[in-house]
């Protein structure tokens, strides 16, 4: 009787053994699983808010370019106004210098209508070339020889020699896809306006890179100078048509560069550096 009482003891504490064996197993798949959902929740939460955040830029750069059709619309239909009585305008100023010849004095208020007409001409044709359609005509760009061939053209704005143009780190060999005449456009007007930052003395430099991996943008370039950066009220404004801070000038400058990068699929953004200048940077595909 005891032999059968010690069996059925076994028995049961086996069984016990063996049921907390199994719970112990559904509580660690529990817990496993509970450690699992957890993780794809704050992965589907970051996902999500990179996703608003994408949506966001996205939206924002949808209305820009919704109000910069508007504007650019109305700003064509005005330049082609503007410019027939321009015509006009410089056509008499000339036939007057000419009738002028022996008269210093009224020959020399001629010529500053003729230079006033000039100017007006070169903001029609900036605000045209701002509205008009960009067709992109890609090409293999040795991405070197363009930015030597666009700083060999700006050396001559140099009016000081405690002003430098440096050329940085841009890998012998790196090609890109762009259109060329497009390109060496953003590049010059970007070079130009850092030489105008820096005034008197300073640096300017240019500097280009190859990124690898899965990134949309293969390239980078960036301007850079040390002058006074940009004002922190003005970032936000500064590729805005007609926005400007200068005394001369239409503002149409950067508005023209952000437009002939977006057209090669590219981005551009400003920045300003933590000792002194500003950063123009941009991603093309």
């Amino acid at each position: 009787m005891n032999e059968i009482t010690q069996t059925k003891n076994i028995q049961t504490t086996q069984t016990s053994a063996g049921a907390v064996e199994q719970l112990s197993s559904i509580l660690a798949t529990y817990n496993e699983t509970t450690n699992r959902l957890y993780s794809s929740y704050q992965n589907l939460k970051k996902e999500v808010n990179r996703l608003r955040g994408e949506l966001k830029q996205k939206n924002e750069q949808l209305e820009r370019k919704n109000r910069l059709a508007a504007l650019g619309e109305m700003a064509a239909g005005m330049a082609h106004e503007i410019r027939n009585p321009l015509g006009g305008v410089q056509l008499y100023a000339s036939l007057l210098e000419r009738e002028l010849q022996e008269q210093d004095n009224l020959q020399q208020w001629a010529q500053k209508i003729i230079m006033s007409v000039n100017s007006l001409d070169m903001i029609v044709n900036d605000i045209l070339t701002f509205t008009q359609e960009q067709s992109c005509q890609k090409i293999e760009v040795e991405l070197k020889t363009l930015i030597l061939e666009v700083m060999d053209y700006v050396k001559p704005q140099i009016k000081s020699e405690a002003v430098r143009v440096e050329l940085g780190g841009v890998p012998g060999k790196l090609t890109i896809r762009a259109d060329i005449n497009m390109l060496r456009r953003v590049l010059l007007n970007l070079m130009l306006n850092a030489l105008e930052a820096v005034e008197s003395r300073g640096e300017v430099s240019i500097r280009a890179e190859e990124f690898k991996g899965d990134s949309d943008f293969k390239t980078c370039i960036c301007v850079s100078d040390t002058g006074k950066g940009i004002k922190p009220e003005d970032m936000g404004k500064i590729f805005n048509p007609f926005f400007t801070t200068k005394d001369t000038g239409t503002g149409l400058g950067l508005a023209i560069v952000h437009r002939l990068v977006e057209c090669q699929g590219g981005v551009i953004t400003a920045s300003n550096s933590k000792i002194s200048g500003a950063t123009f940077t941009i991603l093309l595909p």
